[in-house]
């Protein structure tokens, strides 16, 4: 670091603005003081909510103390950046049970490195500015509490669904941390809380994974069970999954605060043609090599083609009756794993448990020649 002391506030003022330029869309700096949020971790690695996600419980506390982390830390710089692509109209796709629904999230480029780029810029610029210093950005890739850091920077609330809301801009963006060791000012935490009595995002979750107000038992969560879980989806959750494929996005659909969702800036946020608004049967005729390909960049790759196959299995079991889908998973059902074989075989016990009876389908077809009313 330089022998002369960097004008703080100052350095404050240019960090949040280098960070617009970089594409953040809001940049706050919060102390790392997160004790209080301690209990409320511990009771729920007690409770068994992270499921077999073992790194969150394997850190300890280290979540909620970003000194002993990396130690030196000071201050923690926190990020967020919208992704919200416009034209989303993704509700009409979760409502058509042929297609495949993913999150919104996924259907860009994964959001990991690039903003971890940016942060890792904003590091250097800093480092321009007051010499050679302590930094380190982290995006999901560390046990960090990054929605309690970015609720101490001012960016925001924790919503009921435990996801971090911004009056301005809803919850459709996502957050980064820089962990630097300069005593910059701080900013004043959050204090409104603009969820109120709504529990639209408790309600409606499809599998009540949302136990109560701020905590998320993940292994109920869809996002948890198509993303995170590696064996079987627990057979009592499947027909919930319904056309889900890749993540959830129930809880921030019925958010009335996204009504002000902002559009992102990045182009690299916008769905790819290759996913969005797709079919089930052709995600599912996608070979190891075409999955791969179509999801090069995509944070969808990380869960394997096997997993891919396994959740795709699941929507097939949900969509309506049709031959053709019966058709695929038997094609499908002799070279595949296990795994996706049983969710093979589920899909087609609620497939065959839709088709039509050959009577009702005899009846129908006399309704429709002779003209009857359908309660004839």
């Amino acid at each position: 670091m330089s022998n002369l002391t960097p004008d703080y506030p100052k350095l404050a003022q240019q960090i949040k603005a280098w960070g617009k330029e970089l594409g953040f869309s809001e940049v706050g700096i919060t102390d790392i003081d997160l004790s209080k949020h301690e209990q409320q971790l511990q009771r729920w690695l007690d409770a068994g909510f992270h499921g077999s996600m073992d790194y969150m419980a394997a850190h300890g506390m280290k979540r909620a103390r970003p000194d002993e982390l990396i130690p030196g830390t000071q201050r923690v710089i926190s990020v967020k950046m919208n992704y919200l692509p416009p034209d989303a109209g993704f509700a009409k796709t979760l409502k058509n049970k042929q297609k495949a629904y993913i999150s919104r999230y996924a259907l860009g480029r994964d959001y990991h490195k690039l903003i971890r780029n940016r942060l890792k810029k904003l590091g250097q610029k800093i480092e321009q500015e007051v010499g050679e210093y302590g930094f380190r950005p982290f995006v999901d890739s560390a046990p960090v509490l990054e929605r309690q850091l970015a609720e101490k920077a001012g960016l925001g609330w924790r919503g009921k669904h435990s996801l971090l809301i911004n009056k301005e801009a809803g919850s459709w963006f996502f957050l980064g941390e820089l962990f630097i060791d300069l005593p910059l000012p701080i900013e004043n935490e959050n204090t409104f809380e603009g969820c109120g009595k709504c529990v639209a995002c408790i309600t409606l979750c499809p599998t009540g994974a949302i136990v109560e107000p701020y905590v998320v038992d993940a292994r109920k969560c869809i996002s948890y069970l198509t993303i995170e879980h590696q064996g079987p989806i627990p057979e009592q959750y499947r027909a919930l999954l319904g056309n889900r494929v890749y993540g959830c996005d129930d809880c921030q659909l019925v958010c009335p605060w996204n009504r002000y969702g902002q559009i992102t800036d990045e182009r690299d946020f916008h769905p790819r043609t290759q996913l969005k608004d797709k079919d089930l049967l052709e995600l599912f005729s996608w070979d190891e090599t075409t999955f791969l390909k179509n999801t090069e960049g995509s944070p969808i790759r990380r869960i394997g083609h096997e997993r891919w196959l396994r959740n795709l299995a699941v929507g097939l079991g949900n969509a309506n009756f049709d031959p053709d889908i019966i058709s695929a998973l038997e094609q499908k059902i002799d070279g595949c794993s296990d795994l996706v074989k049983e969710h093979i075989q589920w899909a087609l016990e609620q497939q065959n448990n839709k088709q039509p009876s050959l009577r009702k389908t005899q009846r129908l077809i006399r309704i429709v020649e002779k003209g009857l009313p359908r309660d004839a």
